[in-house]
């Protein structure tokens, strides 16, 4: 099996970047299944429902989300209602959407897609990631009930991510890293078989500040006051991801970090171009 996941889309550049690529992308890479987190896809913050379905027209299979999950309002009630929109399962009992979700894949797979947000760092308080996560894994164990396995965890602190990956080797086939906008080197097939990366950095202008005009943010820094509203950068966006070659068994054979188009363009899953 053949999985692509996408890291934040931001705002109209990033959307027109998935738009414009991801077909592409899944033809000649036969990728089965493709996750995009969509948190900052409506102007940088949050997701509306037209948004959604652009994403999941342009070729994704599920859409994740993190602490931005609900800034549209609308959000609040089409989550109930969108079956491949996944929200952070840790948040409270009784918020719109699902936490977890199984989905086809091209190739007819099960798809286990799990969202997690962590706690350092984000400023609010939610449950437990880590047992929050072992519980829709056991509920949906890989091998038995699903096919592949990809946890989304959305979350600040390198060091809280790299424990959630290991905590999960072997029990998910993806564990990757999504919020900072940024992507990391550190792509790798974990010891038991669990693909992990830090973060998957965003679709986006990273000629800005985390896909963001730069002027708002820096006179941010230097006055430490706000002069405007935080607005999304407009140029060439970067696809940013990781592609996982899954085996037989729903765990990771070999891995490879994604960057296409704009300022980051460098790399590309070779393995999958023979």
């Amino acid at each position: 099996m053949r999985l692509l996941f996408l890291g934040d889309v931001v705002g109209r550049a990033g959307r027109t970047a998935v738009a414009e690529r991801l077909p592409e992308l899944r033809r000649r890479w036969a990728l089965d299944v493709v996750v995009i987190n969509g948190e900052n896809s409506a102007g940088g913050f949050g997701i509306t429902e037209a948004i959604y379905e652009e994403l999941l027209d342009a070729g994704a299979d599920a859409v994740t989300l993190g602490n931005h999950a609900f800034d549209q309002r609308e959000a609040l009630v089409f989550a109930e209602r969108a079956d491949r929109l996944v929200r952070p399962a840790n948040f409270p009992k009784g918020t719109p959407g699902r936490g977890a979700q199984l989905i086809e894949a091209k190739n007819g797979a099960r798809v286990l897609v799990v969202n997690v947000m962590g706690h350092v760092f984000m400023g609010v308080a939610l449950d437990d990631p880590f047992r929050t996560a072992d519980a829709a894994l056991e509920a949906c164990p890989l091998g038995l009930a699903c096919d592949a396995a990809v946890v989304d965890f959305h979350a600040e602190a390198t060091s809280e991510k790299q424990a959630f990956g290991h905590f999960l080797d072997g029990r998910a086939t993806l564990v990757v890293g999504t919020h900072t906008h940024t992507p990391t080197s550190d792509h790798r097939v974990l010891p038991g078989g669990t693909a992990y990366m830090s973060d998957a950095g965003m679709c986006g202008d990273y000629d800005g500040v985390l896909g963001m005009k730069k002027d708002e943010p820096i006179q941010r820094f230097l006055r430490k006051l706000p002069s405007g509203r935080f607005e999304p950068s407009e140029g060439v966006a970067t696809l940013s991801g990781l592609a996982v070659e899954v085996g037989s068994d729903g765990l990771a054979t070999r891995v490879a970090a994604v960057r296409v188009g704009g300022a980051l363009e460098q790399t590309t899953p070779t393995f999958w171009e023979d």
